[in-house]
């Protein structure tokens, strides 16, 4: 983990913050390629009604149109909670180089239903500000429940 880990990863949790405030589940995902962020997203699966619209799809859309090619091997993807089974495939085939996530998640993540779908040259990076990534997780459920 770099001071650049976590310094990305807060404007990620900007993006969850912004999911939290539109009553979605609070993800946010930046992608970042040679020092610049390119995309910032957060899930839209409530507003879009579309069970596809997590911010990683988001942001991997994102990203691919602004660098005019569906390739982002020379990017990194920070998101605040451990990507999905269905989200890991898309990173796979987008051949992401490297994943920085900050919360686990034990119950949907991909490392535990298919933790051979990433390309297999992605570098994961985990733990990054998990506790701040974890809270807002654990406060959004709360207030659902």
């Amino acid at each position: 983990m770099t001071r650049d880990d976590e310094y990305y990863m807060k404007r990620a949790l900007e993006e969850a913050q912004r999911a939290y405030d539109e009553g979605e589940v609070p993800v946010g995902a930046v992608v970042v390629c040679r020092g610049d962020i390119i995309a910032r997203a957060h899930n839209l699966t409530e507003t879009l009604t579309d069970v596809t619209a997590h911010a990683e799809m988001q942001a991997i859309t994102a990203a691919a149109s602004e660098l005019g090619g569906k390739y982002l091997n020379e990017c990194t993807l920070y998101v605040t909670v451990e990507p999905c089974v269905m989200c890991a495939g898309a990173l796979g085939w987008s051949q992401i180089g490297r994943i920085v996530f900050g919360t686990a998640d034990e119950k949907r993540g991909y490392q535990r239903f298919a933790p051979d779908a990433l390309h297999p040259k992605t570098q994961v990076t985990a733990g990054v500000l998990e506790e701040a990534c974890r809270q807002l997780m654990v406060k959004f459920f709360r207030e659902k429940r």
